[in-house]
Order: C-alpha cells, then sequence, then structure tokens
C-alpha cells in the first residue's frame, strides 16, 4: 500500500543517510577544521563563518558590475547568471576549455563546506563572484576562484526551511525567495537587505516555495506550490524597485471565470493542487514567461465526468504549460499536455526554448517532458501543438494525436477497482526536478530519467491521491536491473539518440556544454563527464555525498570551473535511496559533510 511504502522508505532512507558526526551549522563546520577541506589543503580558516564577512575590504565586490536586463538577454559566457544560466532554460554552456579531449585531466581545485540541509541549489556566478543559496534560507557569496566567503546572509524566518533551485540576479540584488513565503532584496555587493516582501496568503497553510525566480518585465516573478490547499497554487510578480507585488495568477482558475467550468462543477475550496515547481522560461522578444502547473490530488470528483453540457473534468491548468506576459500576468496562451491526471505523473518540469526546423522554417519552440519523459513540442508564440518524441517507458498512453496533441489512454493502465494494473513510470516519474539540457547548435537534449513502475489497484487504501488508488512501486515488467538512464533526444530529427543505463540512478540535473560534454551526478556520489555524441563515459570521480543539485560551469580570468552541491539532500533523494535498497540492496557509504565542489583543469 502506497502510504505503507512511504513510511518504510523513510525509515530506511534515514538510516542509509546517517553519519557519526554531522556539522550542525557553519560555525560548528568551521571549528570542526572542515575536515575534507583540510584533506585538500585548505586552511580551516577559510571555512564558513557564522558571522558576516567586512564586503568593504573585497576588491571583487567592489568591482561588481549590475546584472542588466541586457545583460541577462545575452550573459557572458563566463557567467552563470540564472537558474539555467539563460532565460531559455537549456542548461547549456558556450564554454569550450574543457571538452571532450582534455576532461581526463579535470582535478578538484576547491571544495567549501556549506549548511547541513534539505536544499537543492544552483550557484550563480558574475564578474567571478559565486552566490550560493544554501540550506536553512542562507545566501553566501565566495570568490568563484577558492571559495573564500565574501558576505554571508541568513534569514530570520518561523518556517520550517525548504528545498530550493536558487536565486536570481538583477541590476545590484540578489533576489531570495525564502521559506516563509517572503521575497527578499540584498544588495549584491554587501548582502544588506534592500527591501523585504511578505507575499500575502494563508500563513497556516503548508504553502511552498520551491523553484528560483524569474525575472522579466520589470518584475521578480515567482511561482507557490499549493499540493493541499483550497484554491490551489499562484504565479505573483513583485515590482524590482518597490517590492510590492504587482500581480498574480491563479492556476486554477475560479468559478465563473474561462476554465472554471472544467472542474466537474466542484466549489473553490475542493480546487486543490496547481503548483508552480519549477522556474519559468522567458522570451524576451515575444515577451513571454512559460510555467508548468501540477495536477491535483483531490482526484476522485475528476474521475468521470458528469455528462452536464459545458462542464467537463480537464481541470484546468493542471498539467499545463501556460504563457505570461511578465509585466502584467495576462495569460496570453495555454496547452494541457494531460487532462484529468489521476496517477500524480505532473507535466510540471522546465520548460526549454530551441530554435528548430518546422517545415522548412525555423520557429521557435517550447520542448517540455512532465514525469512520462514524454517530450511535447509547442510554438512558443502561439502554443500550437508540433511534435512528440517519447523515449519509451511510459505506457499511460496508447497514441497521441499528431495534430493536436491529445493523448490517447491506454484503457489498460486507467485505475481499476477489480484489476492490479502496472503503470508506468511510477508516481515519482521517469523524470522528475532533475532538468535536461539542450545543445541547440546539435539539436540534442540530454534528459536524467528512471525505469521503475507502479502495481495500482483502486481499492480505497491509497492516501496520497482522494480516489484512494494504491501504488506500489516495482521495477518494470522487463527490467534488467538498470534503474537509471541519460538518454539522448535529437530534437531536429525527432528521434532517440544514444542512451546510457546502469543500476545506479541519476540524482542532478544535466549540464551539457560546448566542449561536447554532458556532467551528471548519481546517486552512488559519482560525478560523470559523457561525449554528447555517443554517452561515453570521459570521466568520472567519486564525492564523499550525493551531488543532488543543479551543476554548472563559468569561466574567470580565462579558467572554466565546474561546479556542484553534494549532501545537501531532498525528499526525493530519499525516495530514491529507499528504493535502490529495495530493488538492489544498494547502501551508500555514510556521506562527509555538505559542501561545494568547484573542478578544473590543473
Amino acid at each position: 500500500m502506497k502510504q505503507l511504502s512511504c513510511t518504510l522508505i523513510i525509515i530506511v532512507t534515514a538510516a542509509l543517510i546517517q553519519t557519526p558526526v554531522f556539522a550542525q551549522d557553519e560555525e560548528e563546520a568551521t571549528e570542526n577544521g572542515g575536515g575534507i577541506i583540510q584533506r585538500y589543503g585548505r586552511n580551516a580558516a577559510n571555512g564558513i563563518a557564522s558571522v558576516t564577512a567586512d564586503p568593504a575590504s573585497s576588491e571583487l565586490l567592489s568591482n561588481y558590475s549590475s546584472v542588466s536586463d541586457a545583460l541577462l538577454q545575452n550573459p557572458p559566457d563566463a557567467d552563470w547568471l540564472t537558474w539555467r544560466r539563460t532565460y531559455d532554460n537549456r542548461g547549456f554552456s558556450n564554454l569550450d576549455q574543457i571538452n571532450r579531449d582534455n576532461v581526463a585531466d579535470l582535478q578538484l581545485v576547491w571544495h567549501q563546506e556549506v549548511t547541513v540541509g534539505n536544499n537543492m541549489p544552483t550557484p550563480l556566478v558574475h564578474d567571478g563572484i559565486m552566490f550560493l543559496y544554501s540550506a536553512g534560507d542562507v545566501v553566501l557569496a565566495l570568490d568563484a576562484t577558492s571559495g573564500e566567503m565574501l558576505w554571508r546572509y541568513s534569514h530570520d524566518g518561523d518556517g520550517a526551511t525548504s528545498h530550493k533551485f536558487g536565486i536570481a540576479l538583477h541590476e545590484d540584488k540578489v533576489l531570495v525567495p525564502t521559506s516563509n513565503y517572503h521575497m527578499v532584496a540584498l544588495d549584491a555587493r554587501s548582502g544588506e537587505v534592500i527591501w523585504d516582501h511578505a507575499i500575502d496568503l494563508d500563513t497556516t497553510q503548508n504553502y511552498q516555495v520551491r523553484s528560483a525566480p524569474t525575472v522579466a518585465g520589470g518584475q521578480v516573478i515567482q511561482g507557490m506550490a499549493a499540493s493541499f490547499i483550497p484554491g490551489g497554487g499562484f504565479i505573483i510578480a513583485i515590482d524590482l524597485e518597490t517590492g510590492t507585488e504587482s500581480w498574480r495568477f491563479n492556476t486554477i482558475p475560479r468559478p465563473g471565470e474561462p476554465g472554471g467550468n472544467t472542474w466537474n462543477n466542484i466549489p473553490l475550496e475542493e480546487r486543490q493542487g496547481g503548483s508552480v515547481w519549477n522556474t519559468g522560461a522567458y522570451d524576451p522578444e515575444l515577451d513571454l514567461v512559460y510555467y508548468g502547473v501540477s495536477p491535483t490530488y483531490n482526484t476522485q470528483p475528476l474521475l468521470y465526468p458528469l455528462g452536464i453540457e459545458g462542464v467537463t473534468n480537464e481541470a484546468l491548468y493542471t498539467n499545463a504549460t501556460i504563457a505570461l506576459r511578465p509585466a502584467t500576468g495576462e495569460l496570453v496562451w495555454y496547452f494541457q499536455h494531460v487532462a484529468n491526471d489521476q496517477h500524480d505523473l505532473d507535466w510540471i518540469f522546465e520548460r526549454s526554448i530551441v530554435e528548430l526546423d518546422i517545415n522548412g522554417e525555423t520557429r521557435k519552440v517550447v520542448v517540455t517532458a512532465g514525469k512520462p519523459a514524454l517530450f511535447d513540442a509547442l510554438d512558443a508564440e502561439t502554443g500550437q501543438y508540433l511534435f512528440s518524441v517519447d523515449p519509451g517507458f511510459q505506457n499511460l498512453f496508447a497514441a497521441i494525436n499528431p495534430e493536436t496533441g491529445e493523448k490517447i489512454p491506454n484503457p489498460n493502465v486507467f485505475p481499476d477497482a477489480e484489476e492490479i494494473r502496472t503503470v508506468c513510470p511510477f508516481w515519482q516519474g521517469g523524470r522528475n526536478w532533475h532538468a535536461s539540457s539542450v545543445n541547440n547548435d546539435t539539436g540534442f537534449l540530454f534528459v536524467p530519467m528512471f525505469e521503475v513502475c507502479m502495481d495500482t489497484l483502486l481499492d480505497g487504501s491509497g492516501t496520497l491521491l482522494t480516489s484512494g488508488l494504491r501504488a506500489d512501486t516495482r521495477p518494470s515488467p522487463d527490467s534488467d536491473g538498470n534503474y537509471g538512464r541519460l538518454q539522448a533526444i535529437d530534437l531536429k530529427t525527432r528521434e532517440l539518440a544514444w542512451q546510457h543505463r546502469e543500476e545506479i540512478v541519476p540524482a542532478s540535473a544535466s549540464l551539457a556544454t560546448a566542449g561536447g560534454l554532458v556532467f551528471l551526478g548519481y546517486l552512488d556520489s559519482k560525478l560523470k563527464a559523457f561525449d554528447q555524441r555517443n554517452g561515453e563515459i570521459l570521466w568520472e570521480t567519486q564525492l564523499d555525498a550525493i551531488p543532488a543539485a543543479f551543476p554548472i560551469t563559468y569561466s574567470v580570468e580565462g579558467k572554466q570551473y565546474v561546479a556542484v552541491v553534494a549532501g545537501q539532500l531532498n525528499i526525493h533523494t530519499g525516495i530514491w535511496l529507499g528504493l535502490q535498497n529495495q530493488f538492489s540492496g544498494f547502501v551508500p557509504e555514510a556521506p562527509g559533510p555538505a559542501a561545494l565542489w568547484v573542478f578544473a583543469l590543473d
């Protein structure tokens, strides 16, 4: 039964990741000598301090240049300015100093302990300064060549801290979403607070702020997750100059609004979900931001249509891509990838904007996949469906309408009260938050995948979905014991390219570079570099903790670096640790301290 399975996973995971000594905060990490830092020659005095450093003493901070709109739209190759480096969410870098010919010589050049805690961060780099959203609502400014701390900000909130993708930069501001539902603007040169906006919501409800903000149209735009909250999630815009709310877009339409008739006539307080977990993409030319919306857990009232004219059970805008005007929040178009999701298989992840030849015409295309790991491609200007690419693991859909993109359900997997039905993938997905990367020049997309299924029965014993769907995880029926996959997809030909499969599943997002490489972290604490052409492993290193985060690459004074945080785990990592142990007996070694690992050519 699903509830029982989840409980067991949590218990197993806690045992697996337990270590004899964990630094409880940054001060203790420094006092303990920073274990692994000493091993690599760092002086403990250079470790993380528990107090703010003196920004005035830093030449790096004094020389920091403002991050203008123009810079965000055309970032220097040396920098990593947004969550996936560029507004188009490709997770791709033009740097090629580290390439397929020399990556075997990649070495650890610095290593900095960070706060232990629940997190999945993306460092940002500008003018040789790295800004890192560490666990516990802490922001660090570091020298990107050494890890030396320049300043430290700790948000004093009363909410339980939650894991996040990261922060945003604009002009002289570092924009920080906090666990107690604030958006804080810090001075990039000092870490001092410029403004602090408390988002207007019911703080007794369990909202979550997961994604990094998107800066566009004079606004800092943030998605809010609201899994079980009446009325559902929303997207909010805060004026960059004043720190006041400009607009909000409710991801679940209200009764009487367009789309409000798609919830089987249930009242607003029973319309839940519509969470926004991922950072939006932005196209400055079209002046549109693109977000994905999750499904609802209140699935029982939506199981079957009521048969009332003008009323459906499609549940907009769940599992949809929505395109909004960033200055106003106006909905320009939407496309619902899957209506009435009864399996918690969200279509919520990154929207990547690529340029592709469509019938002889170069068009901007939004490419995205939900948990089924099935990719849809939409016209970025209009939302018109263009094509899909299926990596071949899901069995939810028997076919896809080539004109409309409508998914034709497989009747053999729809929830049933009498027959156990095997659904692939399981509720965590054939892909999850581990973002894809795209080389627009070659047209190759690289997606981390997971090959696990579930046996479902509509017997009322499940507790996640209100339909009571029971979902027991299991290997796929034809499993060969490999549960992790890195899949390359040729978007130009709309075909699958190579794949790398192994027993251990990916733990990080993928990072692609102009050096012909794809970097990816794994649950066994390894970081690997693959050849983009064929999936050959060209380099790998053993970290001492799981890199469950977003790797980046950047350059300072002509030297390229690759960086990733390891050891700040999240609930998804725990679930996978439990499943790997259940299916393969995998038990990771006791991890070292949470830390930022940075590599370069020696």
